[in-house]
Parts: C-alpha cells; sequence; structure tokens
C-alpha cells in the first residue's frame, strides 16, 4: 500500500490520455467534475470498484463507470465533489475513503473537465447503490488493469474523422471511451504503461 501512495505521488512521465484523441479538447471542458476511482484493498490483492449505469438514464445508459458527476457552486474541493458524489450514488461513506491522488484531468467532448480522484478503501464493503442510477457495483483486479495487453484500441467516426478510443474487458463487462482513458491514466500515473499510444 506504501508504494501504490509513493507511486501516485510522482508526476506522469508520459503524455496523459485525453478523450478521442484530444479531438475538440481545446473547445471543451468547461464544465468541472470528478468522479472517485476506488482503489478496494483486500487482503488477497486490490481491485479497483465500477459501477454499471442503469439503461434509464438519459446520458450514458448502460455504460460502465466510476462514480462521479459535475460540480456544485458549494463544494470545497474537487475531492469533496468526488465523494459526495460516490456517496449518493453507491452509499459509500465519505470517511471510508483515503483520498491518495488526483490524475491528469480528462476532458470529454461533452463539455465536462473531469478529475479523477484516486481513494483507497479498506473492506469490508456495505455499499447502498441507488437503483436510480447504478445497475451493479463490480470489482475489476489492479494487476489486470496495470496490464497493458489488456488495452485494446478502436476507433469510431466523429465529425468526419476517425478517433481512436481504450477499450478494457473482463468476465463480460466492456470499459470504454472515458472510462478506460483515465484507467490508462492511472496505468501511467503507477509507471505500468509508459509505452501506451497516445488517444482517450
Amino acid at each position: 500500500m506504501a508504494g501504490l501512495r509513493e507511486r501516485l505521488r510522482r508526476p506522469l512521465p508520459v503524455q496523459a490520455v485525453y478523450g478521442d484523441d484530444g479531438a475538440g479538447r481545446e473547445e471543451a471542458g468547461v464544465t468541472p467534475a470528478a468522479v472517485l476511482v476506488p482503489i478496494v484493498a483486500h487482503a488477497d490483492g486490490l481491485t479497483v470498484l465500477f459501477t454499471q449505469r442503469t439503461a434509464s438514464l438519459r446520458s450514458h445508459s448502460g455504460q460502465v463507470s466510476f462514480p462521479g458527476g459535475r460540480a456544485e457552486p458549494g463544494d470545497p474541493s474537487i475531492e469533496f465533489t468526488a465523494l459526495r458524489e460516490a456517496e449518493e450514488e453507491i452509499g459509500l461513506p465519505a470517511r471510508r475513503v483515503e483520498v491518495l491522488a488526483r490524475l491528469p484531468e480528462y476532458f470529454t467532448r461533452t463539455g465536462f473537465r473531469v478529475t479523477p480522484v484516486v481513494g483507497l478503501i479498506q473492506p469490508p464493503l456495505e455499499l447502498v447503490p441507488d437503483s436510480r442510477e447504478v445497475d451493479e457495483v463490480f470489482e475489476v483486479p489492479l494487476a489486470f488493469i496495470l496490464d497493458p495487453a489488456n488495452h485494446r484500441r478502436a476507433t469510431r467516426e466523429l465529425n468526419g474523422r476517425t478517433v481512436g478510443y481504450y477499450v478494457i474487458e473482463h468476465h463480460g463487462h466492456t470499459i470504454w471511451g472515458a472510462t478506460a482513458g483515465m484507467l490508462v491514466n492511472l496505468c501511467r500515473s503507477l509507471g505500468a504503461d509508459s509505452g501506451a499510444p497516445r488517444g482517450g
């Protein structure tokens, strides 16, 4: 655990990943937001916790994501935003989270400037997901996420150009887009993925 804390304090050694290969990044990012990247310290190894969004949501329905959302005017810090949203979405009390670090801001083409906040959680987990937003909460071993062999590149057409993004698949769950891009930045912060190509 001490090693994880120390490695996350180091600056990124390489260029961070941004959404859709940076397409439109300069014009985006006007709305601040935060997500919590929850690392769970099980006795047999570290895992990363994710949510599967409900199919009824207007945006990003059914997608795998981290708990989070836009910053409110009264939020005193971006860490507060991430912890507040996690408590609202999955019932994770802020006091249970040891904040370790911020990852690079992730700019989305929908206008958000998202700060991922890495937090360490000691089990047992006693989560109460909000059924209006979350269909499922699941975990993926951190070692799996840190293996560059599990980071697949895909492309799509966006505004007349082909852009790339990352996909990570694990036991029937597909993590892609912004969430996968943030995970690649986590890998780079930990020195596990310094050779990955740029893209989001």
